[in-house]
């Protein structure tokens, strides 16, 4: 039988984005969707201005919309995705888990926490049993696990690739979508024909998330990794996908050959959205491209090319498509994640 889960957030961008990839799912059924207040009681189609690029599911589209709150959620529903802004995740989210609910969630609040997974599950699925430690320390039935932000989740799998080498120093410069910043985001005059140097605190994820990502986890307490990340970011008039510029310092030697066989060979997952191969690898000097590249392995892929030395290290590109792998799509190979390990 499949799962029975709810969408916290489900008129957003994101939450849109969960609904067409949890509706057809075999392992997951819809059935229960939250947003704001002014939502609740109206039907899917009425409260949702629906934007994703395939049409509104029939059976969605009649479902009534909740209150985001947990006694606004029946109780058969074992698993809830959770694309609340971090404001109102942090306010919302420990009351869910609080009632016994395990919730997948994409949102910002408590990535960092010590005792809150962070997980790409390709890269560091053991850390999902520091779930453990956060039930025993806050005395929850339910837990909290998170995916890490649309620009960490696009160069840290390449990283992973590259860690039998020794990460020392890592820069990351990134040219992130539109689409990142939701839909009212980014106002068409201050794009168009432009680039903005500047995301709020999107540089300090990067930098702090990566780090708690390629961490060990001894069974009690998880040790960041000690290598040094320091990451630029820029928004592009492109719709969707994170292009980002790398450069990686190892302690041993790493040529191109190397980088590029690493990150071909890099493993996925037996689980339903963790595409194979993981990493896409071009010899092509001019790819990955966002418009051409972002719906590798149906959005889930990562792209990596321009494999090249420089004296500041290797240099690479890297793309992935940042509302599918880096948002609603994580939050979904989190959830598989979590039934495959007997959290659900």
């Amino acid at each position: 039988m499949a799962v029975r889960v709810g969408v916290l957030g489900a008129t957003g961008a994101v939450g849109q984005r969960l609904i067409q990839l949890l509706d057809p799912h075999p392992e997951f059924e819809i059935a229960a969707l939250t947003a704001s207040d002014s939502s609740a009681g109206k039907t899917y189609r009425q409260a949702a201005k629906w934007r994703v690029d395939s049409p509104i599911p029939t059976d969605v589209a009649e479902m009534t919309v909740t209150a985001t709150e947990p006694d606004a959620v029946p109780d058969d529903v074992d698993m809830l995705f959770s694309s609340l802004p971090s404001s109102v995740g942090a306010a919302v989210e420990p009351g869910f888990c609080e009632e016994g609910y395990v919730v997948s969630s994409n949102s910002s609040n408590g990535r960092m926490d010590d005792d809150i997974p962070l997980v790409i599950p390709e890269v560091n699925a053991e850390h999902v049993d520091l779930l453990e430690v956060q039930r025993d320390e806050r005395g929850w039935d339910g837990a909290l696990l998170k995916n890490p932000n649309c620009s960490t989740i696009t160069f840290v799998p390449t990283l992973a690739a590259l860690t039998d080498f020794g990460l020392e120093k890592v820069h990351v410069s990134t040219l992130q979508a539109v689409s990142g910043a939701g839909y009212d985001g980014v106002s068409s005059m201050e794009i168009i024909d432009n680039a903005i140097p500047f995301i709020g605190s999107e540089e300090d994820k990067l930098e702090t998330e990566s780090r708690k990502l390629l961490g060990e986890f001894d069974g009690a307490e998880l040790t960041h990794n000690g290598m040094d990340v320091a990451a630029s970011c820029n928004r592009i008039p492109t719709i969707d996908g994170h292009l980002e510029n790398v450069w990686v310092e190892t302690e041993e030697e790493l040529t191109v050959d190397d980088a590029a066989d690493a990150m071909r060979e890099y493993p996925s997952l037996d689980l339903r959205s963790s595409p194979d191969p993981l990493i896409h690898v071009f010899e092509e000097p001019d790819r990955p491209q966002p418009r051409l590249d972002r719906t590798l392995g149906d959005g889930m892929a990562i792209a990596a090319g321009g494999i090249q030395e420089s004296p500041f290290g290797l240099q690479y590109n890297c793309l992935a498509h940042n509302t599918i792998r880096g948002a609603a799509g994580a939050s979904v190979l989190n959830g598989e994640l979590l039934l495959e390990n007997g959290y659900i």
